[in-house]
């Protein structure tokens, strides 16, 4: 049975109709350098580590439904979860019953629904697909920007992720605001802090009402999966629905 430190319930003033969680690594049973709780199957774990890990999930969090689980690109796609897997990097439903769900370690996991708790959508926001839009793909198919709540899962902190002059100035190019959340590194490069760009995207498009965006994937390796820290490791996921009955 797992515990419930071993995953995150968003605080987020959300309607009663949406449910919300975003795991962590602990509570499974992969092992080394996928422990415990790797979620992606796509990343050199042992399958039925990672299909016993999934049906715990299913079983320690009363889903609904399997989440659909994207075949991420790190691009600016979004799809109606209702499709089943797919090649994109953001879910939406309206449907009650359906799990959206991303994959993570070290990106940013974030979260929408709207006011009246009848939309939901989850999107795997890396550095590519921020630039490329994947935000206002899922904007988009949200409604007015007014109208929506948004949660930032967790992902690697500004204090650790480390980028080039390159990324900085596509989004720099984008919006000279993004200056703001770009501070100079001692290797001559830049840290970049990606909870800030994603608020932006999200401010320029009306959503105020934005939450989480704490905490870093990197330095907490007891808790968090790190792409970038470790390299060969397991994924994290965080997921959103709809249920049909208010608890």
């Amino acid at each position: 049975m797992r515990r419930a430190e071993d995953w995150i319930i968003p605080d987020w003033p959300a309607p009663s109709t949406v449910r919300a969680v975003s795991t962590t690594r602990r509570g499974g049973v992969s092992v080394a350098p996928y422990d415990a709780l790797n979620l992606g199957d796509h990343v050199g774990d042992d399958t039925r580590a990672v299909e016993q890990n999934r049906a715990h999930l299913m079983e320690a969090l009363n889903l609904p439904a399997s989440p659909v689980w994207l075949r991420q690109v790190h691009g600016a796609r979004a799809v109606d979860a209702m499709r089943g897997p797919c090649e994109a990097d953001a879910a939406y439903t309206g449907q009650p019953g359906v799990v959206c769900a991303v994959l993570t370690a070290d990106c940013l996991p974030l979260l929408l629904c709207n006011a009246a708790g009848t939309r939901v959508a989850a999107v795997h926001v890396g550095w590519r697909g921020l630039a490329a839009g994947v935000i206002e793909a899922a904007l988009a198919v949200m409604g007015p920007g007014a109208d929506l709540l948004a949660w930032l899962g967790p992902a690697i902190g500004p204090g650790a992720f480390e980028v080039g002059n390159e990324v900085r100035d596509i989004f720099i190019a984008h919006d000279t605001r993004a200056q703001s959340a770009f501070r100079p590194s001692p290797n001559g490069r830049w840290w970049a802090d990606i909870y800030q760009l994603a608020r932006l995207r999200l401010a320029a498009h009306g959503v105020a009402r934005v939450y989480g965006g704490h905490g870093c994937t990197y330095s907490d390796a007891g808790r968090f999966y790190s792409y970038r820290r470790d390299g060969i490791t397991g994924r994290m996921a965080t997921m959103i629905w709809l249920e049909t009955d208010a608890r």
